[in-house]
């Protein structure tokens, strides 16, 4: 077979030293580390470590402030408040510059980091109608041959709580939207059954997934967890729901998580978490032993609900592990695996890894192996988006549409 690109001198994790035949974009063979490299052309890497594309599981594309001007954290008048936040980031919103601007220099910083998949949440709802959702798309077309990217119509606003949103997520499913979303149907719109007819009837009606935000605490987040698993077996959505945040995961008691884990592995519902600091996070282990899929994203970047993010999941995943206690190298591995592997799983990838008929996306890492990557998050990085170069040592190389 002629091969359109050979990348020589491949390190993967384990130490297996490969060449990386690339043809129309997905490898088309890992071959020994002394095969000729023919009339290919070629790229050395150097024995660089090479690990797959990073998934970005979970951001917000349209409400980050990277690369605007600097906007000071305001906090809740009494602890978190979801309502109190999403009018700071309206007001916030109002002065901010043009989204599209953001939404650009939000996409070039989590690229050059080493992400080659994303799933951004859009806000779609009674207070913004389909104008962010119509920018990002626009955007997302611009940077088609850079990052994949699934977009969530997000109703920030809630959705029995804010008139018109129903009929805007089915729009919204129209208009390009991947997913349908949904926001602490408990707390928020005070009907969960209610909340969740609208969510899962449009999903029904486009055959799409769903990825809902789930803000909620303990024993009532517990329940909400149960009855959106419930609803997913019921319609036969095994494997094509998540559910964001899942915070009272983190503070249930060792019995009713070990119940609800069960649960939700049965249900085949994902669960994606960001460790958020000072706040209760879902076990990862306790969940993945269950065989729960467990996924991970920055979540919001220098925005109105935290003034944090680098864009990068490489260090996600290291704050994964300082937060859950990981030391051992196993462990290490498993932050690793929640920000690829498992994140591709929960976002129905096609064609991810580093295996022959994957899309050709990678990333070399001057690291040892993945355990000391995830401690150490080496920068210098080369990103590759179907065997082309678009990122390197932190400056873009390939150029959007």
């Amino acid at each position: 077979m002629a091969f359109d690109k050979l990348f020589m001198n491949a390190r993967f994790d384990g130490g297996a030293r490969h060449h990386i035949a690339v043809k129309d974009g997905r490898i088309a063979a890992l071959l020994p580390a002394d095969a000729p490299a023919g009339d290919a052309a070629t790229v050395d890497l150097g024995n660089a470590l090479v690990v797959p594309g990073f998934v970005e599981g979970h951001i917000h594309l349209d409400t980050s402030f990277y690369g605007d001007a600097w906007r000071p954290h305001k906090p809740c008048t009494d602890g978190f408040d979801v309502s109190e936040r999403v009018a700071f980031q309206a007001q916030n919103m109002a002065l901010s510059a043009p989204m599209d601007v953001r939404a650009r220099n939000q996409l070039d910083l989590c690229i050059i980091n080493g992400s080659t998949q994303m799933r951004s949440h859009v806000m779609v709802d009674g207070s913004v109608g389909l104008k962010s959702l119509e920018t990002i798309l626009r955007v997302r077309e611009e940077y088609r041959d850079l990052i994949d990217i699934q977009l969530v119509a997000f109703p920030q606003s809630g959705i029995l709580a804010s008139p018109g949103t129903p009929q805007l997520l089915d729009e919204a499913i129209g208009l390009g939207a991947n997913l349908v979303g949904g926001l602490d149907p408990a707390s928020f719109d005070r009907d969960v059954e209610k909340h969740l007819d609208v969510v899962f009837g449009v999903a029904g009606k486009h055959g799409v997934d769903v990825d809902i935000h789930l803000h909620d605490m303990g024993s009532l987040g517990a329940f909400e967890i149960e009855q959106i698993a419930a609803r997913t077996r019921a319609l036969g959505m095994e494997g094509h729901v998540a559910i964001s945040h899942a915070y009272g995961l983190g503070d249930i008691a060792a019995d009713h998580l070990k119940t609800v884990a069960e649960t939700l592995a049965r249900s085949g519902v994902a669960i994606m978490t960001n460790a958020p600091g000072a706040r209760a996070f879902p076990p990862i282990l306790v969940l993945r032993d269950a065989g729960v899929t467990v996924f991970s994203g920055n979540d919001n970047i220098r925005d109105s609900w935290w003034p944090y993010g680098d864009g990068d999941m490489l260090r996600r995943a290291t704050t994964l592990g300082y937060r859950s206690g990981f030391n051992t190298d196993e462990e290490l591995r498993v932050a690793f695996d929640v920000v690829t592997e498992s994140g591709a799983k929960a976002l129905r990838l096609e064609g991810y890894g580093l295996r022959v008929g994957a899309k050709a996306d990678f990333v070399t890492l001057a690291a040892e192996h993945v355990p000391e990557a995830v401690v150490a998050v080496p920068q210098g990085r080369a990103v590759y988006k179907a065997g082309m170069l678009v990122a390197e040592n932190g400056r873009m190389i390939g150029k959007a549409r």
